[in-house]
């Protein structure tokens, strides 16, 4: 028999609809840059294997790399160091290692609703209990914060959030991100915020939660900025005490991270940024070709996303999301089912427009003769 905290979780929709898609299909699917990583990380990488950097290194991660992640987070609270920061393997395990060190069994744990695949997961796996708390998408996919406040109880411990968002695009506004830190503050609750899109902002202007108090821990991860979401590695950053605790769990998951990978990032960060400002504005112009083409299919209305590279369009189709997703994907458009992602997601679909142009209006093309179809 396996332990119940495996029989609890399951494969995400991402996932389950990647791996039974048909050679040669569409993917609007997974979240990643359709980019390479820039020549200097990748240059850096290949001088890291040929130079000997191919063994252990420090749990928390390399002095120089995080003593320059410490550098760039100065800008929003000016005594950060290298000692906040920890080095992971991706976002994905910087999230894991944040729910084993946060939460006991019985904690509650405000996340998002819709909100990405991991969250509530991470939870049950810690023995805690997600609470789904509402992102109102009549509100730009904002926090309803009556919701929040019926939500909250006394064994609430954190509460998850994540801006720019995977699934819907939403991003948070100074004023959403300082409300929330006043309502963590006045539950004492920790803040655990995703800002692993921070870069892809379209509208307005990104707000992080480094330095609006003590009790915040940022999740960051080098895959999408530097389009390399193979190598798997990302960051914590903390307050010194708690960064202290999340590198106990995090070595006993993994031991250290990547090295050569390690010193290619270190070399992107020192690098010009000019392949990623051109990736994103980029994606600026995918974003405003899949908006417009989205809301010119008869049966989809979509949101304009403010940032990431998710557009999550609203379906009145026949049909669960699951089956409109599967339906698509038999005629080679790889999608995600909106509920994958939470209860509120039902009736949607998360497309991702890192993708061509090409395949975009491919996939335009793929919805318009579905949307014909399912009306006849």
């Amino acid at each position: 028999m396996v332990a119940q905290r495996a029989r609890e979780v399951e494969i995400s929709g991402i996932r389950k609809m990647f791996e039974a898609a048909p050679p040669n299909a569409l993917n609007l699917g997974l979240g990643e840059p359709d980019f390479e990583p820039p020549e200097e990380v990748v240059e850096a990488l290949c001088n890291a294997v040929r130079g000997g950097m191919n063994h252990y290194g420090p749990s928390a991660g390399l002095p120089a790399l995080r003593e320059k992640i410490a550098q760039r987070y100065q800008d929003r609270d000016p005594d950060t160091s290298r000692e906040n920061v920890i080095i992971t393997a991706s976002g994905s395990e910087g999230l894991m290692s944040t729910a084993l060190a946060l939460y006991d069994p019985g904690d509650e744990v405000l996340v998002p609703n819709p909100g990405f695949v991991l969250y509530a997961p991470h939870a049950k796996l810690a023995g805690a209990i997600p609470v789904p708390y509402i992102l109102d998408e009549k509100r730009g996919y904002l926090p309803n914060f009556d919701d929040l406040e019926a939500r909250v109880s006394s064994r609430t411990r954190a509460i998850v959030v994540n801006s720019p968002s995977n699934p819907t695009g939403g991003v948070f506004p100074h004023s959403v991100v300082e409300r929330l830190v006043s309502f963590a503050e006045h539950h004492d609750l920790t803040i655990v915020s995703d800002e692993v899109y921070e870069e892809m902002v379209y509208e307005g202007k990104f707000a992080s939660f480094w330095g609006r108090g003590d009790r915040a821990v940022i999740v960051n991860s080098f895959s999408k900025t530097f389009a390399m979401t193979g190598w798997r590695l990302g960051f914590l950053v903390a307050p010194r005490p708690l960064a202290v605790e999340l590198n106990k769990i995090h070595y006993h998951i993994m031991a250290c991270p990547s090295t050569p990978a390690q010193a290619a990032a270190l070399a992107g960060l020192m690098a010009d940024p000019a392949a990623t400002r051109a990736m994103i504005q980029e994606f600026r112009a995918r974003r405003a070709l899949i908006t417009k083409g989205l809301n010119s299919v008869p049966g989809l209305t979509c949101f304009p996303p403010a940032g990431a590279f998710y557009a999550f369009p609203r379906f009145d189709w026949p049909g669960t999301a699951a089956e409109v997703a599967g339906a698509l994907l038999q005629r080679g458009l790889i999608s995600t089912p909106g509920d994958a992602f939470g209860s509120l997601g039902a009736g949607h679909l998360r497309l991702s427009f890192a993708a061509s142009r090409s395949n975009l209006r491919k996939a335009l093309t793929i919805l318009r003769q579905y949307a014909r179809d399912v009306r006849r």
